[in-house]
């Protein structure tokens, strides 16, 4: 089948829609589908892809690719991306990864146009049960993957760290609610260890609130760490926290942590306690103090954690890289009227 890809955001950029669309293509293309991947993001194809990436088509390059593709994909709705579908007739399927509203949930004239256009889709794809309510129209609920060969246990690195955060330090990641929850516990004489993974343009305003609340010995910022060495940034610690102040579609942070041994401590809006499933526990969006009593317990009686960890294996089988691809595939075969082999 040739499966034509609309991702506005894709690679070199890093984040959870870049990474799931990478390796969903790449699946793909290993089971013998034809792949081409268009994109808006600026950059250089590495060299060892299995499928084509199309950077900044023009109008006539994307209506050929349109008119060349058996089925049409997009990575959430794009009303740039939509208009060859008026010209030429191809099954066209969407894939939910993100909520279609501005911040703070005001629903505009554009998100109702996208959303109003999902009548007109052969299938529907959201990757949180979250999501699928969102929308409310019939979706398959398929949620995103995890990269099993970067992210696992590792027996040689030592876990002798308390807390880890990975994220953009965003004011949507919510680390200065986990700030504020290490303070809390500080007054009470409890100071675990943080290490803080990722950039943004809010970390001199982070760096100046863990200074201001005494945090600096027990707080570091790690900038930027990606793949392996973040893999072993994460074996090392025993909780990772997802404090989000948005309600997050899925998480595939939690999915990476839980893989590397860490127990997920995360924000119950949204997809989040999805990922998480039975391998963390969740607190209220914004709410400190919850988050302070929540690591409170599990760092008081490190035992709380074991039950957690037992549950791993069998949530992240579900959420394998291989039983994604099968899945979508699955998806696209009926949309396209193409019975499996």
């Amino acid at each position: 089948m040739r499966i034509l890809v609309y991702s506005r955001a894709f690679l070199p950029h890093v984040g959870g829609l870049e990474l799931n669309v990478a390796h969903l293509c790449r699946g793909l293309a290993e089971r013998g589908q034809e792949v081409v991947v268009v994109t808006t993001t600026p950059g250089a194809q590495p060299g060892s892809t299995s499928f084509r990436v199309v950077r900044r088509p023009g109008a006539l390059q994307l209506l050929r690719l349109v008119i060349w593709c058996d089925l049409y994909h997009q990575a959430n709705v794009s009303l740039r991306g939509l208009w060859p579908l008026l010209l030429v007739s191809r099954p066209w399927v969407v894939s939910h990864h993100s909520w279609y509203c501005r911040p703070g949930g005001r629903i505009a004239w554009q998100d109702r146009l996208k959303r109003y256009l999902l009548r007109y889709a052969v299938g529907s794809i959201a990757v949180s049960r979250a999501i699928a309510d969102d929308l409310g129209i019939p979706c398959d609920v398929i949620e995103n993957s995890y990269d099993d060969q970067v992210f696992r246990c590792l027996p040689d690195v030592e876990r002798w760290r308390d807390l880890v955060f990975v994220g953009r330090l965003v004011s949507d990641k919510g680390l200065d609610v986990l700030l504020d929850a290490l303070g809390l516990l500080a007054s009470q004489g409890t100071r675990p260890d943080l290490t803080i993974v990722g950039d943004g343009p809010e970390r001199t305003r982070l760096e100046a609130q863990a200074h201001r609340a005494g945090l600096d010995r027990q707080v570091r910022f790690l900038g930027s760490v990606t793949g392996e060495a973040l893999a072993r940034v994460l074996n090392r610690h025993r909780i990772l926290v997802v404090p989000s102040r948005y309600n997050e579609p899925f998480g595939i942070v939690a999915l990476e942590g839980i893989a590397c041994g860490c127990v997920v401590v995360g924000s119950e809006g949204g997809g989040l306690p999805e990922a998480i499933g039975p391998c963390g526990r969740t607190f209220p969006n914004g709410n400190a103090a919850a988050l302070a009593q929540a690591l409170a317990a599990l760092l008081a009686d490190p035992g709380r954690l074991a039950p957690y960890l037992q549950s791993a294996n069998a949530h992240l089988a579900k959420h394998s890289g291989p039983r994604q691809v099968e899945a979508y595939l699955a998806v696209f075969r009926r949309a396209a009227g193409d019975p499996a082999p």
